[in-house]
């Protein structure tokens, strides 16, 4: 699932009225959730961070904006942090199956409809950036809203977009895109904070002072410091005391988890710590965090144990919190910490106990229905593939195909999750196709609108069972493979997982039919037609093979 995270933040800090109205114009958007609201009466600035489906979050993000140029007054504004619009910056950050150019391309979508339709400047910054002196958010925010009016009579500081004119009110908005921002403390047995730092300064990227061997600092033909770097990229870091803990703290600011994670911090403090005789006891989560990261820290620590990754992902989690200590100062909540857990709907239907999905099942309720069964069916497939694969796992005389069946764990895991996913994205559609064929019809202008999300929402109903039908291909492929290696004891559950996936096939197939008849693009339905009938030639031809695999090897 896409998702994107965004933090504007607003120059206003003391009136709560302001600040609920602000969040309320974001809770009125579908498919975001407003996670945090941190508001600060000194700097007279609060930071809002929602995260969702990216297309609403750009909706929430542009409510936002013009929520707070009706309410804020920037003629009237004081504060100690840097700023220079009502809306000060809005970054867009992604979380899953998002890449930073798609985060820049909504960053200019929203900056454009800013600048059109409320009249702010806006300029890009970081990753969405048009100039690269202006990635630098201090470069564009230089001088701050006191140089606006300057600004605006120099043609090198035209915006991106909205009109190149001084808006008092408003001011302008800096709007980006930048990676997700760890916050991640590393808990010491010391209550001596010059530990703490001097192990800050070995592992941050600005590293420390370099010293000649008399213990010198070092400086360069100007007479500036020169600094040895540090042992890790995107990687801030301080030593301090927390009181409140009795004991020392690694602070860590990490820019880019992708390039640096966590863990490799960790595991580096630890051996660090341990040469001068300290211990890491543990370590500290501050805000949330996206599941990739945390997921490639307890595959990292399974591996290290010779464990199998192909675990459902919150077990893998789980290894992770626990191998970082992270639950030392406190409980630590998967739902609550984890960015897509907590942003999740609580009334999904994957969330159903098998008991209440087939009582919803089998009621007149227009959903969930056939689509959703079918990738019900499809993540169960992917889970006794990977249930196979884990049952062979160290097993005598199996020894050959280890290696085999240690890639196989994940990828069922893989295919179950991305099919669970389908569940509610199939009854999503289904949803969104009813309501566009509600919509009013009285007027030309009124039925073109609703043609066109008709059509729309009928082609999204088709493109969701056309995904199962490829995660059914994908599972008939891996259940086919673990069927020719994996543990004859569970050969069964092998073959199991190849009819599941069958069934999900068809069924899916006959979901694609019956909304095929819907749309009025032919080119799109003879496409999707063809598409569709050369999957399910696939997916018969793997469910035949595996049939007569497992069939042998049982009767052998």
């Amino acid at each position: 699932m896409k998702l994107m995270e965004c933090v504007p933040n607003f120059s206003e800090g003391r009136d709560q009225r302001i600040l609920d109205a602000i969040a309320a114009a974001i809770r009125g958007v579908k498919n975001v959730a407003l996670l945090d609201v941190d508001p600060g009466a000194d700097t007279n600035r609060t930071v809002f961070t929602m995260a969702g489906e990216p297309e609403a979050v750009v909706e929430a993000a542009f409510v936002a904006i013009k929520k707070a140029a009706e309410l804020i007054d920037m003629t009237k504004h004081h504060g100690e942090h840097p700023r220079m619009g009502a809306t000060d910056v809005c970054p867009f950050i992604p979380i899953s199956e998002m890449t930073m150019d798609e985060c820049a391309e909504y960053a200019r979508k929203l900056g454009k409809r800013v600048g059109e339709e409320l009249g702010i400047p806006v300029y890009l910054y970081e990753h969405a950036a048009s100039k690269e002196e202006w990635r630098n958010l201090a470069t564009v925010r230089s001088g701050e809203y006191e140089a606006l009016a300057t600004k605006a009579t120099d043609p090198a500081w035209k915006p991106d977009f909205g009109p190149h004119t001084f808006n008092a009110k408003s001011g302008a908005t800096a709007i980006g895109a930048r990676e997700f921002l760890i916050a991640y403390n590393i808990n010491l047995n010391t209550r001596d904070k010059k530990k703490a730092h001097e192990l800050a300064l070995t592992i941050r990227e600005s590293g420390k002072p370099a010293r000649d061997a008399a213990g010198k600092l070092l400086k360069d033909e100007k007479g500036n410091k020169i600094n040895t770097p540090g042992l890790f990229s995107n990687c801030k870091a301080v030593g301090w005391f927390i009181e409140g803990y009795d004991r020392a703290q690694i602070s860590i600011n990490l820019t880019n988890y992708k390039i640096t994670p966590p863990y490799a911090v960790l595991d580096k403090v630890r051996e660090l710590a341990n040469a001068q005789g300290i211990q890491v006891t543990g370590s500290e989560l501050v805000g949330l965090i996206p599941k990739a990261a945390l997921l490639e820290a307890g595959k990292h620590y399974l591996a290290k144990m010779g464990e199998s990754t192909g675990l459902p992902e919150r077990m893998i989690m789980e290894t992770a919190v626990q191998s970082m200590g992270l639950s030392e100062l406190g409980a630590f909540d998967l739902d609550k910490k984890v960015i897509e857990f907590a942003i999740a709907k609580p009334e999904s239907l994957a969330a159903l106990t098998l008991t209440g999905f087939c009582d919803l099942l089998s009621t007149d309720a227009p959903a969930p229905g056939g689509g959703s069964v079918a990738a019900l069916l499809t993540a169960m497939s992917g889970a006794l593939s990977a249930m196979v694969s884990n049952l062979t796992i160290d097993k005598k005389g199996y020894e050959k195909v280890q290696s085999q069946v240690f890639e196989y764990g994940p990828l069922g895991q893989s295919i179950k999750e991305r099919a669970i996913f389908c569940i509610d994205k199939d009854t999503d559609a289904f949803y969104a196709m009813m309501d566009a064929m509600r919509l009013p019809k009285k007027t030309e202008a009124e039925i073109a609108l609703r043609d066109a999300a008709v059509e729309k929402t009928t082609q999204g109903a088709i493109l969701v069972p056309l995904e199962t039908l490829e995660l059914s291909l994908e599972a008939l492929q891996l259940a086919e493979q673990v069927a020719a290696v994996g543990n004859l004891n569970a050969l069964s559950d092998a073959g199991v997982a190849g009819l599941t996936a069958l069934a999900a096939a068809k069924a899916a197939w006959y979901n694609i039919l019956i909304n095929l008849s819907g749309s009025t693009d032919e080119a799109f339905k003879t496409s999707i037609k063809a598409k569709a009938e050369a999957l399910i030639k696939d997916c018969e031809t793997h469910a035949a093979q595996i049939e007569s695999s497992v069939s042998a090897r049982l009767q052998a």
